[in-house]
């Protein structure tokens, strides 16, 4: 049987026995109905999973020993920031779901020209903390141990002006393909536009602001599939893949 990873939001300690409560104890105690003497992996996010005893189970707390703490290697040696303007539904959601999943350290909602999405106040912040929830799921899954954090969102200008990443990229239809012949990067910052694409300006402006042109192939992809694209030929030429791709080319 596979053991639980649950997140928390409490610090943890290795060797001590801590009284968990809130989602966490709610998710493990209610969702999953674990009991005493059943294992789980706690983690909060900085970096390490803490193997964990229940000790006792109640209805809205739970009594764990923590016998030990590692870190789990799960990390990309990549720090990436995705720039994403916001997409209707779920697709928004899909996007940081993925991106979560394939290492990305930052998530930036961005707004743009062709973006259908306006938030404010406290719809605003209801959805940020939504999409932080999508990324602490995904963590759960994956194996993460630190999650992504999301900011709010912002306009695209002021994403760019403040973008110093090694490599920038933007998806474009008529950028070009990524080659080994770019240096690995320590970090990089990639820009997907909104369902209808960035307008004109808008591309411009990420040009002079430093970001190559990125294209994946011949076929139009939905705003939600282009992250994972990119995502994933970026863990693959300089991340999670680096080390075993050279020593296959040496």
């Amino acid at each position: 049987m596979r053991i639980p990873r649950i997140y928390t939001e409490q610090t943890l300690t290795a060797n001590t026995e801590q009284m968990l409560t809130g989602n966490a104890a709610h998710h493990a105690g209610r969702v999953l109905r674990m009991e005493a003497g059943q294992w789980l992996t706690l983690f909060n996010g900085d970096g390490l999973d803490y193997h964990a005893e229940i000790l006792e189970a109640g209805r809205k707390s739970l009594q764990v020993r923590i016998t030990e703490s590692e870190a789990p290697g799960t990390e990309s040696p990549l720090i990436i920031t995705l720039g994403q303007v916001m997409s209707r539904g779920d697709r928004m959601d899909y996007a940081i779901q993925k991106a979560t999943e394939l290492g990305v350290t930052h998530i930036q909602p961005l707004t743009s020209d062709r973006c259908e999405v306006k938030l404010s106040g406290d719809r605003e912040r209801k959805r940020v903390a939504n999409w932080q929830q999508v990324a602490i799921s995904a963590a759960e899954q994956c194996g993460r141990a630190r999650i992504p954090d999301i900011a709010p969102p912002i306009k695209l200008g002021d994403w760019l002006s403040a973008c110093n990443q090694d490599l920038r990229l933007v998806l474009h239809d008529q950028g070009r393909p990524l080659g080994r012949d770019i240096a690995r990067p320590d970090s990089i910052a990639l820009l997907v536009g909104p369902e209808g694409g960035l307008a004109s300006p808008e591309i411009e402006a990420a040009h002079n602001a430093g970001f190559l042109p990125l294209a994946l192939g011949p076929r139009v992809m939905r705003t939600e599939t282009a992250p994972v694209a990119a995502l994933s030929l970026c863990q693959w030429l300089w991340g999670d893949f680096h080390q075993s791709n050279k020593a296959e080319t040496a």
